[in-house]
């Protein structure tokens, strides 16, 4: 590959050339990726301001009024009709979370208007507008638990709060400026599955605080019955989406429209028989349009003392901690290798942009909105295109049809975002209120269980786990788990992933919750320095890999983990061999004949490169970029033992 002096590594490289993110599709789609390693690289303690952004929107600015037209698909109205109840039905779950733990300071509709602020300002304004912002768990987490901090001291929360909005603002917005974005090439697979097995922890956890509360005889025993019921028929149809049985549309329907139809059904479901005759906790609205307490949607953020604005300083460093990571693992799963991707993203652009809605959120009295997991990668997934191909090794005098669905493209546009965030404003008006005052907190309680659910299976960490308790006799032998040869690095990798996500749930259970964030950014620099030393390169391969294709990550720089970091080493080895080769023996017929060996090889490994990427995008998760690494491992190192025979030879 040729070199490109001008990509970063670090906060304050350079970024890609601008050119380097237009073009032909990427992450798949048949574009060539540029190496991401320089031997021009800037230091990285040297911040060029703004370059990133700049440099974003360079890159996406050729896009926008495509990104508008292309939205007359087909496909833009079933995502935007499944995203609007992927988004909203979490967010109702989560305002009654904070209804009841901030002393009703926040409610259905400061958590609606949140979501439609995040979904109009990245829809419009955003480099990837495919990332679904809202309000998520974390952040319910932390505005808790910030009132519990300040309740006692009788500081005005909601002021106290928009300071922290205005403050983590100017942090966003340092970060945006000084390139910060470009540490993201250090994000892998591992903090990301810590990070989603703690929120399916925390789904799980909201669920059981919901029925505890919902007092007892016979109201808190319905309540359980429909919040498992609730659970078990939203599972049932999931299942059904991915298995072989009925017609591609029916299943379709289920996966996509299932959990919302149990929602309704069961809402509805309380009023048959001897059931409508228990009181049950119902999810509590408020005015159309209007806040949940008595008061005016602008918070007088001066009332509050000099002392408080300072104090609200740590507070706002660990949001910006938090939605760093937050938002930004969304937006690289949103655009993962298995997505062929063609237009560029672009993070420092949308971490300022992530500031300026935060700031915004601060001064309505609102829940501070970023990306959202598992809702990001779900639009996606929801926009992609695919084709049914008969697989190649069918015969023609077979009975039955056996079929590959093939991703042709992804429908990227800003509409499905921007709509649904409309709809969701919709919901804020009186006749929606209503209907959603009807749905009991029980239904809430099944849908936390569902959400938890979902977060598990789609987990690494579960996958890992999974694998350890097979029959290794019934283990594929094309599983990627088995390229590890000491199965103890498997345990001891899940060990390490387990205790990184108790400590992280740990604090969460204390006064301390506020500084979870802390705990998740440090995984990133536990895998790039210490998980190295207690791994080989070919296991860290196999167990973990980079989070989105090097399409996406061209806005950063380049990506690290998997067989990245692993294939430089070899192919600097392997080059200074073959110098040495050629400086020994100059006048030797053999040299010519290394060189041309050595051009065909690198050659045939771009092709085998771009072969295991295209492998990748038809699995979904880890595991397909985990097995692209592991053979990219192999791969590169079967050349350079063939090259050190020639060399040896010569």
């Amino acid at each position: 590959m040729a070199h490109n002096p001008d990509l970063s590594h670090g906060p304050g490289g350079s970024d890609p050339d601008s050119d380097s993110g237009v073009g032909g599709g990427g992450g798949g789609g048949g574009r060539s990726v540029p190496s991401y390693r320089s031997s021009g690289r800037d230091k990285w303690w040297k911040i060029h301001l703004f370059r990133g952004m700049v440099k974003d929107v360079r890159r996406r600015a050729p896009y926008y009024w495509s990104d508008w037209r292309d939205a007359w698909d087909y496909r833009v109205v079933p995502a935007t009709i499944y995203m609007y109840f992927a988004n909203i039905l979490p967010a109702l779950a989560f305002s009654l979370d904070m209804f009841t733990k901030t002393n009703m300071h926040y409610g259905v509709n400061e958590v609606l208007l949140s979501s439609v602020l995040g979904a109009v300002v990245f829809a419009v304004l955003a480099c990837q507008p495919l990332v679904i912002v809202g309000v998520t768990g974390p952040i319910t987490v932390f505005n808790y638990t910030v009132y519990d901090i300040m309740a006692p001291t009788g500081t005005n929360y909601l002021a106290f709060m928009c300071w922290i909005g205005l403050w983590s603002l100017v942090f966003h917005w340092i970060l945006a400026v000084t390139n910060s974005c470009n540490w993201l090439k250090y994000v892998t697979r591992f903090p990301c599955d810590i990070f989603g097995f703690y929120v399916a922890f925390i789904y799980l956890q909201k669920g059981i605080q919901v029925l505890e509360i919902l007092g007892d005889a016979s109201p808190f025993y319905l309540s359980i019955m429909i919040a498992l019921l609730v659970f078990m028929v939203a599972y049932v149809c999931g299942e059904l989406g991915e298995s072989p049985l009925f017609w591609h549309p029916v299943r379709v329907f289920l996966k996509d429209y299932g959990t919302p139809l149990t929602v309704i059904f069961f809402t509805g479901f309380i009023h048959i028989g001897r059931m409508r005759s228990v009181e049950l906790e119902r999810l509590p609205t408020s005015a159309p349009f209007f806040p949940t307490s008595d008061r005016g949607w602008f918070i007088q953020f001066w009332d509050i003392s000099v002392g408080d604005v300072f104090i609200a300083m740590p507070f706002a460093i660990l949001l910006t901690i938090l939605f760093y990571f937050d938002h930004n693992v969304s937006s690289l799963i949103a655009q993962g290798t298995e997505f062929p991707l063609r237009k560029p993203a672009g993070f420092h652009w949308d971490i300022f942009l992530l500031g300026l809605t935060t700031g915004v959120a601060g001064l309505l009295g609102l829940p501070f909105p970023n990306g959202l997991i598992p809702q990001a990668p779900f639009h996606t997934e929801s926009l992609c295109v695919t084709k049914a191909e008969v697989d190649a090794d069918e015969s023609s005098e077979s009975k039955g049809h056996h079929h590959t669905i093939r991703t042709t493209h992804v429908v990227e546009q800003r509409v499905s975002n921007l709509a649904q965030g409309l709809l969701t404003l919709g919901t804020m008006s009186g006749p929606l209120l209503v209907v959603l005052h009807l749905i009991p907190q029980a239904v809430l309680a099944g849908l936390f269980f569902i959400m938890g659910y979902q977060a598990l299976a789609g987990n690494g960490i579960t996958a890992k786990i999974l694998f350890l308790c097979r029959d290794g006799a019934l283990t594929p032998a094309s599983h990627p788990l088995r390229r590890v040869r000491r199965r103890v690095a498997v345990w001891a990798f899940v060990a390490v992933e387990l205790v990184g996500f108790g400590a992280t749930f740990a604090i969460t259970q204390t006064v301390a919750a506020v500084g979870f964030p802390v705990f998740i950014l440090a995984l990133i620099p536990i895998r790039a320095l210490v998980l190295p030393r207690w791994f080989t390169a070919q296991e860290l391969g196999a167990l973990d890999a980079p989070t989105a294709s090097p399409f996406t990550m061209e806005s950063v720089g380049g990506s690290y983990g998997g067989s990245s970091e692993e294939e430089e080493t070899l192919n600097a080895t392997e080059d200074n061999n073959t110098d040495a080769v050629a400086g020994s023996d100059s006048d030797s017929p053999n040299t010519a004949a290394a060189n041309s060996s050595r051009a065909r090889r690198k050659s045939g490994e771009k092709t085998d490169r771009r072969s295991q990427e295209g492998l990748a995008e038809e699995g979904r998760g880890p595991g397909s970029g985990v097995e692209a690494g592991s053979l990219e491992i192999e791969r590169a190192g079967i050349s350079r033992r063939n090259h050190s025979n020639r060399s040896g030879k010569s």
